[in-house]
């Protein structure tokens, strides 16, 4: 038995490839399949089978690509309904990869048609060696089960009943998660990719909650937000993500054919630099996702799915990266990029507007002044600390909660660092706000600048991305002006 970990970062996702001497199967993949390609190549193995464990929400899967390419078996859950040609599987289903049993044991909770995958080695022994538990079970975490709309009670239920079932594995039986900490899948998951059941039985916060009832209501209030893509990829890999090779590449444009194809259909603007880039000068009216934040995360989250999208990026290599990532997260409309980028679109005389960038120092003095500061971080960040005196209204809600912010008055925007508030100014702009700036830095600079409570999510540098208290939690720090 060989096993191989793949992480995609941002997204924080797990996928493995399991193999024997001579065949392997690739577990709840990617999109972009050419790392499967090229490790099973190098091992000299043949891809026989595709293991879904459930309909991700977080992120658009590989098993069609992959499928078309090797001419592998799909095995799914038959419980999802899935469109696509594949092997239906349900509770106590066994099937083989050479010296290997796979069980499938039926997990429902994260989501409703979830299931495990429970290898046994028998060139080694007869009990299991290690499951493939997507995200019914993380290493410190367990899955969340509200991101179907009115049934979280309902899945958290189930989702304890699954767990249990898990933990009579034995303890030294390994736990490959389909997510680490960063994603929010969980509540709040480690940085370790796998783990054994004795160690999460022990010490998994979760896990300690042996009261179904109190399980219930941990997993059902004080959840992270879910992006907008957790409502669409579950659908998306339901019925098979588009063929990458059906997907029209994506044009470079020289400046005034960009705003020309821009301004003739249902389009928006994508500016993917650095945010002080984009404060500098970028294309009235364009929406700002810094490349080099959680790029694929917030782009799921905030850029609507049916519009074709115009990429503004440092070159034609960062664009083609950022293609990849939206197609991970299922915006497959990338059409062009900005040749020449925001100098090219400047001498060729177009109109540019600009975001003006403050430092933390004078961020502070204009908030003794009495300037409003608009912090849109979670709500989780805010509470565990925040500037006095601060709205808080997180970046994605700006869609449709801007009219709390008095488009009259100076705005200073702050989140962790500069990413978000770019993005959440860049909300306000299309929506006509004029008075706004972005405090460079954010709270990270604040904190070191001792104006402001040090961010606990920029002070943990592998933890969640968008902090949440754990189990049992409670922290109190002092507010700071």
């Amino acid at each position: 038995m060989l096993l191989k970990h793949f992480f995609v970062p941002k997204l924080a996702h797990s996928s493995y490839l399991l193999a024997g001497d001579r065949t392997c199967a690739i577990i709840d993949p990617c999109r972009d399949v050419q790392m499967y390609l090229d490790a099973a190549e190098e091992l000299d193995l043949r891809i026989a089978h595709i293991l879904e464990t459930h309909l991700h929400a977080d992120f658009v899967s590989g098993h069609m690509e992959l499928a078309s390419l090797t001419g592998a078996e799909v095995f799914a859950p038959a419980s999802a309904g899935c469109a696509f040609p594949h092997r239906a599987l349900s509770e106590n289903d066994i099937f083989r990869l050479e010296d290997m049993t796979i069980r499938v044991m039926e997990t429902p909770g994260h989501t409703p048609e979830h299931i495990a995958y429970v290898v046994t080695d028998t060139s080694r022994g007869d009990e299991p060696v290690g499951v493939f538990c997507g995200d019914t079970l993380f290493v410190g975490d367990v899955g969340r089960p509200d991101l179907f709309p009115g049934r979280a009670m309902e899945l958290a239920d189930k989702l304890y009943d699954s767990l249990g079932r898990l933990l009579e594995l034995p303890d030294f039986c390994e736990v490959y998660p389909a997510h680490g900490a960063g994603s929010l899948c969980g509540r709040a998951m480690g940085a370790k990719w796998r783990s054994t059941i004795g160690f999460e039985r022990r010490f998994n916060p979760a896990l300690q909650i042996h009261d179904r009832d109190e399980f219930i209501r941990s997993l059902t209030t004080d959840m992270p937000p879910a992006p907008d893509h957790f409502s669409r990829c579950s659908d998306i890999n339901r019925k098979g993500p588009a063929l990458s090779g059906s997907l029209a590449p994506l044009k470079k444009m020289a400046p005034r054919d960009f705003r020309e194809a821009v301004e003739a259909g249902d389009a928006l603007v994508l500016d993917i630099r650095r945010y002080d880039a984009f404060g500098g000068q970028h294309v009235p009216g364009s929406w700002s996702i810094d490349f080099t934040g959680n790029f694929p995360t917030f782009a799921g989250w905030v850029l609507p799915p049916d519009r074709d999208i115009y990429l503004v990026a440092t070159d034609g290599a960062e664009a083609g990266q950022a293609v990849t990532w939206l197609r991970r997260v299922g915006l497959d409309r990338s059409v062009g990029w900005l040749d020449g980028g925001m100098f090219a679109w400047a001498t060729h005389g177009l109109p540019t507007a600009h975001l003006p960038q403050l430092s933390v120092l004078e961020a502070g003095e204009l908030h003794k002044e009495g300037m409003t500061l608009l912090d849109v971080r979670a709500p989780s960040e805010f509470e565990d600390s925040h500037v006095n005196g601060a709205l808080n209204i997180s970046a994605p809600d700006l869609r449709t909660r801007f009219d709390e912010v008095d488009r009259n008055s100076d705005v200073m925007l702050v989140c962790s660092t500069g990413h978000r508030s770019t993005l959440a100014a860049s909300i306000l702009m299309s929506r006509g706000f004029s008075k706004l700036h972005n405090v460079a830095g954010g709270m990270k600079g604040l904190s070191a600048a001792a104006l402001a409570p040090a961010c606990v999510m920029c002070t943990i540098p592998h933890g969640p991305k968008l902090l949440v208290r754990k189990v049992g939690d409670t922290i109190e720090k002092p507010r700071v002006s």
